[in-house]
């Protein structure tokens, strides 16, 4: 047939191992930081709770880098080191 495509003629492209290359230089940068990346889950009071304490505009509640700031700046209040 005349629209058969010979692979062993098309390039390979390896997008998986740039991407390992970038997440490993984020993972050493974070790590250089003192910084570590988590995944947590929230529970929808729990986002009410950062809307009723100003943390969070009630229409950002679906926004994940608002929320992310939210819970940051939770954190900075709430955990920060006290001499």
């Amino acid at each position: 047939m005349a629209h058969e495509i010979d692979e062993t003629t098309q390039p390979v492209a390896a997008p998986t191992s740039r991407s390992a290359v970038d997440r490993m230089r984020a993972h050493r940068e974070r790590r250089r930081l003192g910084l570590r990346c988590l995944t947590v889950q929230l529970r929808e009071t729990e986002i009410d709770v950062l809307i009723g304490k100003g943390l969070l505009m009630p229409e950002a509640r679906n926004d994940t880098r608002a929320i992310i700031q939210a819970v940051h700046h939770h954190f900075d209040k709430t955990l920060a080191s006290t001499p």
